[in-house]
């Protein structure tokens, strides 16, 4: 049971907010809230130590300062400061922190160069014009959901997780 929370918990909420940031430009607070949680919730049954907890909440700690500098340049939204620091709880002060900040940038420069691409060259598949959540990609004036960038760099590391691999291993 608990190896499927492990499964299930992290890959549902982070798939959500990075959907949500496509459809609506907003992650809202109760998805990184969730996230918390859910580290907390499964960090307390798998008995994970004092240790462990500091090593994680250190993840966010380092993540949090520097995104909230982007958000006061005006770089990022405060939805993907708080959705990227939920991630990088899980993840902790691990080598894969670094990887997991390495694909957003990386995710992040496809996104931007994709959405500009679109929005400078008119391409709009007819099925999508008239679809709001695409005319709001769609608008020059509008920002990038990097919650896009954030979720998929989060699912593209968490198999490398001790998270993942104590579901793996059957705790």
């Amino acid at each position: 049971m608990i190896e499927a929370a492990i499964l299930v918990i992290f890959p549902m909420l982070v798939a959500f907010g990075g959907a949500s940031d496509l459809l609506t430009m907003t992650i809202r607070n109760r998805v990184s809230v969730l996230l918390i949680a859910g580290f907390a919730g499964l960090a307390l049954v798998t008995g994970l130590p004092l240790s462990g907890w500091g090593m994680h909440a250190l993840g966010l700690l380092v993540v949090f300062p520097v995104c909230f500098g982007f958000f006061a340049a005006g770089w990022m939204g405060g939805g993907d400061v708080k959705f990227i620091s939920a991630i990088a709880l899980w993840i902790g002060l691990t080598p894969e922190l670094g990887v997991f900040v390495l694909f957003v940038a990386f995710f992040g420069m496809l996104l931007t160069f994709a959405l500009l691409f679109v929005r400078k060259f008119e391409v709009v598949p007819t099925a999508l014009a008239t679809q709001d959540w695409f005319a709001r990609l769609h608008d020059s004036k509008g920002g990038i959901p990097y919650g896009i960038a954030i979720a998929a760099a989060g699912l593209t590391v968490y198999p490398s997780t001790e998270w993942f691999q104590l579901a793996v291993q059957g705790i």
